[in-house]
C-alpha cells in the first residue's frame, strides 16, 4: 500500500495556510476600511446628485477634471481593472500606491455629476494596489505577489458587494477563462472574508434583494424534481443574456477604440463622452440610466432601477438597452467606476423583459438576469453562480427549497458559454478554450 501522505510536505502546508492567514488577515483590515470610505463617500455624493440635479449638466466638465487628473499624474494607473491583472499574468512594472485615491476621487467625479458606471472597478483597484504595497514592504517574490494581488482583487469585490464568496472565487476566476489557481484559495477567502466583516463593521449596509412575489411555480416538492418547464424557459433567457454581455463587452470596447482614434487627447474624451451622455438624455427624455441605478432618487420614485426589475411593470421593454448604451459611453470615453453594477441593471432589466415574455415569474428572472449576465461579460460563470446564493437566497428557504441553485446555475453557465471568449477585461487570458479543438489543435492558448 502506497501513503502518499507526507509529514514534512504537511508542515509546509501548515506554515504556508498560517503565513497567508495572517497576510489574508492584514490585507482585508486594510482594503475592507478603504471600501468603506469609498461606499460611505459614494453615498454621500449620490445624495448630493439627487438634491442637485442641475450637476448632470456639467458631466462634460467633471470628465474634464477627471481626465486631465490622470493625464497629468496617473497615466501609470489609468488602464484599472486591466494593469492589475497584468501584473498577476506577469508581475514586474508593479502598482503603484496611487492606483487608489485616484481611481476613488475620479468614481466620485463620475457620480456626481451622473456618469453611468459601477463601484466594483474602485474597489478591486483599492484593493489591487494595495495589496502590491504590501507585497513590497514584505518583498515578496513574483510567486507571492500574484497571490497577494488576487487576495486584494478578493477583498475588494468581496467587501464591495457583501459577497465574501463570491469575491474569493472572482478573484481565481476572472485571470484566464477556464482556469484558476487553487494556491490562492486560503488567501483569498480569508482576504474577502475579514474585508467584508470589516466594511460590515464600520456601519457600511448593502442593498438586498428579494425573489419571492410569485413562488406558485417554485414549490417544495421541487426538491429532488425539477420544474422542467420552468428550467427550458431559464435556458431560453440564457441565450439572451449571453448574447447581450456580448454585446455589452464588444461595444463598450469598439467605442473605447473609436474614443481613442477620433480624440488624440485623452483628456478630452471624457468631455465628448459626457456631451454624448447628456444628447442621450435629451433623446430619450429619461434620467433612470444614470449613475449606479441601484435605487431610485427620492424624486422619482418611479424610476427604473435594479430593484424596480424585480416588480411586474418595473422597467420598459428597452431600459435593458438603454442602459447599455449609457454605460458603454461613460466607460469608454474614460469615466471611472466600473461596469458591474450597471451589468447587474442590464440582467435584471432583460431578466424581468424575459419573464414576461416566456410567462416565468418576473422576479425571479430578473435575479437571474442579474447574475447571468455578469457571468458572461466576466467569464466567471462560477462566481456568479455562487453570487446568486449570497445575494439572494439567505433567510428564504421557500427559494433555496425550490431549485433556484440549479436556475441560477444553467443561466449563468449557459450564459457564459454563448458569451464565448468576449470580456470587458482586455487583460483576461484564454486558459482553456471554449471551443473543441482537434486532437491535432493545442487547446491550451495561455
Amino acid at each position: 500500500m502506497i501513503i502518499q501522505w507526507s509529514f514534512r510536505d504537511h508542515l509546509k502546508l501548515s506554515g504556508f495556510v498560517l503565513k497567508w492567514m495572517a497576510i489574508g488577515l492584514l490585507l482585508g483590515l486594510t482594503v475592507g476600511t478603504s471600501v468603506a470610505f469609498f461606499l460611505w463617500s459614494l453615498d454621500q455624493v449620490i445624495h448630493i446628485h439627487w438634491e442637485n440635479p442641475w450637476l448632470f449638466y456639467f458631466l462634460p466638465l467633471g470628465g474634464l477634471a477627471s481626465g486631465l487628473m490622470y493625464h497629468k499624474w496617473g497615466q501609470s494607473v489609468e488602464a484599472g481593472n486591466n494593469l492589475v491583472m497584468e501584473q498577476i499574468h506577469e508581475p514586474g512594472g508593479g502598482i503603484p500606491i496611487r492606483m487608489a485615491p485616484f481611481v476613488l476621487i475620479g468614481t466620485l467625479i463620475t457620480h456626481l455629476f451622473g456618469g453611468s458606471a459601477g463601484r466594483e472597478g474602485t474597489a478591486v483597484q483599492m484593493g489591487g494596489s494595495l495589496a502590491a504595497w504590501l507585497g513590497r514592504r514584505l518583498q515578496m517574490n513574483p510567486r507571492e505577489t500574484r497571490i497577494v494581488l488576487m487576495s486584494g482583487i478578493a477583498a475588494g469585490f468581496g467587501s464591495v458587494f457583501g459577497t465574501p464568496l463570491t469575491g474569493a472565487i472572482f478573484a481565481m476566476e476572472v485571470l484566464a477563462i477556464g482556469k484558476m489557481n487553487y494556491q490562492a484559495l486560503i488567501p483569498c477567502l480569508i482576504a474577502s472574508i475579514i474585508g467584508d466583516q470589516v466594511t460590515t463593521a464600520w456601519g457600511i449596509t448593502h442593498t438586498h434583494y428579494h425573489i419571492e412575489g410569485d413562488l406558485t411555480k417554485l414549490k417544495a416538492e421541487h426538491v429532488t424534481t425539477l420544474d422542467w418547464l420552468l428550467t427550458c424557459k431559464v435556458a431560453i433567457a440564457a441565450i439572451a443574456f449571453g448574447l447581450v454581455s456580448v454585446l455589452f463587452a464588444e461595444l463598450t470596447h469598439n467605442l473605447s477604440a473609436m474614443f481613442k482614434r477620433k480624440i488624440s487627447s485623452p483628456w478630452l474624451r471624457p468631455v465628448a463622452g459626457g456631451a454624448i451622455i447628456i444628447l442621450l438624455v435629451m433623446l430619450t427624455g429619461e434620467r433612470d440610466y444614470l449613475g449606479l441605478g441601484v435605487s431610485a432618487d427620492p424624486n422619482e420614485p418611479n424610476a427604473v432601477t435594479i430593484q424596480s426589475s424585480f416588480m411586474i411593470g418595473g422597467v420598459a421593454r428597452w431600459s435593458w438597452l438603454w442602459k447599455l448604451i449609457f454605460t458603454a459611453v461613460t466607460v469608454s470615453s474614460g469615466f471611472k467606476g466600473g461596469e458591474v453594477t450597471p451589468l447587474f441593471f442590464i440582467g435584471a432589466a432583460l431578466g424581468n423583459v424575459m419573464g414576461q415574455i416566456l410567462g416565468a415569474p418576473v422576479d425571479l428572472m430578473a435575479g437571474l438576469g442579474f447574475v447571468a449576465v455578469f457571468a458572461g461579460a466576466t467569464n466567471t460563470p462560477l462566481a456568479c453562480t455562487i453570487m446568486a446564493i449570497e445575494l439572494f437566497a439567505p433567510g428564504n428557504g421557500a427559494l433555496m427549497s425550490s431549485g433556484f441553485v440549479v436556475y441560477a446555475a444553467v443561466a449563468c453557465f449557459l450564459s457564459y458559454f454563448l458569451s464565448g471568449h468576449s470580456s470587458i477585461y482586455h487583460a483576461q487570458k484564454v486558459g482553456n478554450s471554449l471551443v473543441i479543438h482537434s486532437s491535432r489543435e493545442p487547446e491550451d492558448q495561455s
